[in-house]
Parts: structure tokens; sequence; C-alpha cells
């Protein structure tokens, strides 16, 4: 009797290796179809680049007179003034960047965005236009130090009337830049070291804060998700485990190995998110998730894909209250991110691997 004992508990140990990763890929395909809508979202609205023109404009230029700073200051304005409202970024030029630097202008005929269009002359060197706009997203800390160097080279290379002139026009950039000469003591080559310094500190500040307010998107992001394709995870936890065909299937992505999905996941990190989207929604795991979402494509073996509307059966699982438990379930899983889920999924497949 103890060889059919082990038998049937290495059974059902098998059964319930299989619900978890199955759950753990579901999950995981979620949370990486989270992250390619978001990365896209990115793109076609250009978030970074005006996160970045938005700090350069603040620390060149100061806060606009009317609305404030550049930069979000509420949740609301990442999904509203940033996206939509105010574009911070100066308008492309396809021109090289001039011989001469630009003068700094007096106070008194001093622009909004006199500043960083000083800047973007310098940098516009390899550029090209969105919308009208110029879709720099990221200056290297080493750039931006030689770019002020030539500003200041256009002040006749006084970096003291240089420094007087952004003192003049109250430029936040005075502070920073008059810390950088005093302490390297009036040496040039200290002194772009200093800016190169500072800057490079900005940049990772920025990063940060960017990564707080992406947060707030995909928890958006990951509540529409929930909703439009009414995952309930509770149900979908049952139909792995009453399934034996639907959880292989499920589970079959061990067998590709991690790879398989390492590159999947460098592909929603920001490399190809359309090509993300459209491979996770091929995945078998999603497959009978999008017979629930409120739109549903169905591929005949023969004959023509056809798209279906499910307006009515969607309407019934978001008013089902016994729905909403998986669906709490499934949004408190996708908060955890793709890395978690990643992580969890190697851990189980390493154990598939030595069973």
């Amino acid at each position: 009797m103890k060889p059919v004992r082990r038998v049937y508990q290495g059974a059902v140990l098998s059964v319930y290796v299989d619900l978890a990763l199955g759950l753990v890929v579901s999950f995981l395909l979620l949370s990486l179809l989270v992250s390619g809508v978001n990365e896209a979202v990115v793109r076609v609205l250009s978030i970074r680049s005006k996160f970045l023109w938005a700090y350069l404009r603040d620390t060149m230029d100061g806060a606009d007179d009317k609305s404030g700073s550049w930069l979000p200051a509420k949740v609301r304005d990442v999904f509203t003034a940033l996206p939509f409202l105010r574009d911070p970024r100066p308008r492309h030029s396809d021109l090289p960047a001039p011989a001469e630097p630009g003068a700094l202008p007096d106070q008194q005929d001093r622009a909004g965005d006199a500043m960083i269009n000083l800047l973007y002359e310098r940098v516009r060197e390899i550029d090209h236009a969105k919308r009208g706009r110029t879709s720099i997203a990221n200056i290297p800390p080493g750039r931006f130090a030689v770019a002020v160097m030539e500003l200041a080279a256009g002040e006749d290379g006084d970096v003291d009337g240089f420094l007087e002139k952004l003192k003049a026009i109250d430029s936040p950039l005075y502070g920073p830049l008059k810390g950088a000469w005093e302490t390297a003591q009036r040496d040039l080559d200290r002194f772009r070291q200093g800016i190169e310094t500072w800057f490079d500190g900005e940049m990772q500040r920025l990063s940060m804060l960017y990564r707080r307010y992406v947060k707030w998107v995909v928890t958006v992001l990951g509540l529409l998700v929930t909703l439009v394709f009414t995952m309930d995870g509770l149900e979908y936890a049952k139909t792995l485990l009453r399934d034996n065909a639907f959880r292989a299937s499920v589970t079959a992505v061990a067998e590709a190995g991690p790879d398989a999905y390492n590159e999947l996941k460098s592909r929603c990190a920001g490399d190809d998110p359309m090509r993300c989207v459209t491979e996770t929604l091929s995945q078998p795991a999603l497959v009978t998730m999008l017979d629930q979402a409120l739109v549903s494509v169905s591929i005949p073996e023969q004959g023509d894909p056809g798209v279906h509307w499910n307006g009515g059966l969607w309407w019934d699982r978001i008013s089902t209250p016994s729905h909403w438990p998986g669906f709490l379930l499934t949004y408190v899983a996708l908060l955890f991110g793709a890395p978690f889920w990643w992580d969890v999924f190697r851990r189980i497949t390493g154990i598939k691997s030595r069973r």
C-alpha cells in the first residue's frame, strides 16, 4: 500500500504545483500586459520627454507665473496636465547647433522658455520631431555640462559674468552653478565635472519621481485590465483545478524555459510594447480570459477572425457580487507587478524541474 500512497501523494502534489504555476503564469502575463500598455501610452504621449523638459524648465527658467511648476505636483496632474494640457518641450528644429551660442536674455526681454531654448540649441544635433516638438528624452550629464560650458563661453568665457546674468533673470540654475563654481575654486575643468556630478544626481532624483508617478498609472491600468477582462482569480483557479487539459496547456510554458518569458518581459519593459501586448494576449493562459472580456476575438481554424461584443455578459459579471472577491484578488495580484511574479514563476519552475 505504501507505493500506491506515494504515487497518490505525488499526483496530488503535481496537481497543486500545476495549479500554483497556472495562477502565477496568468498573473505574470496580465502584469506584463499592464506593463506593455503603460509603455505604449508613455511612448504615444511622449511622457518621458515631457518629464525631462518639465524638470529643465523648472530648473532653468523657473515655474510658470500662472500655472506654477511644470513638473506634476499632484497625482491628478500626472493624468491631465502633463500628458494633455501643458507641453514643456521646446519646438523641434532640424537645423544644427549654431556656431555661436545665443546670449542670455535681459530681465525685461526674457521669455518664459528662454533658457531651455538656449539649451535645446546646443543639444538638438540628434533629434526628430514628434508633433512639432523635440523627442529628446535623455540628456547625458556630460553633454549637459558641456552645453552649460558652451553657454558660459558665449559670455566671453566669463563664468562670473554668466552667473551674474543667471542671477539677474532669476534663473533657479544660478544656485547649483554658483555652488559648483565656488567648489571648483574657479577651475574650469573642475567646474565642468561639478556640473556633471550635480546633473547626474538630479537625473537620479527625477527617475525616482517618475517611477513613483508611474506606480499610480500602473495602479489605474491594473484596475482597467481587471475590469475589461473581468478576470475573476478565484473562478480561474477553479477552472485550472478541474480542467486537466486547460491546466496542461497553461503550465506547458514551463517546458519552454525561462528564456521565452525573459524575451517577452524585455519587450514589455520598453523594447517593443506593441509586440508585447500582441504576444501576451495570444498566450494560452489568456485566451480563455478573452472570451469573457468586453470585446473578444475568435480565430477559427477556417474562415476569417471575428470580433464579438460581449457587453451583456461583461456587465453581468461586473454586477455580480460573487465575482467581486475574485476581481479584488486579481487586482491585488497585479499591484505586485511583473518582476514579483517573474521571480515566483522561476522558483516554481525550478521546483517542477527537480520533481
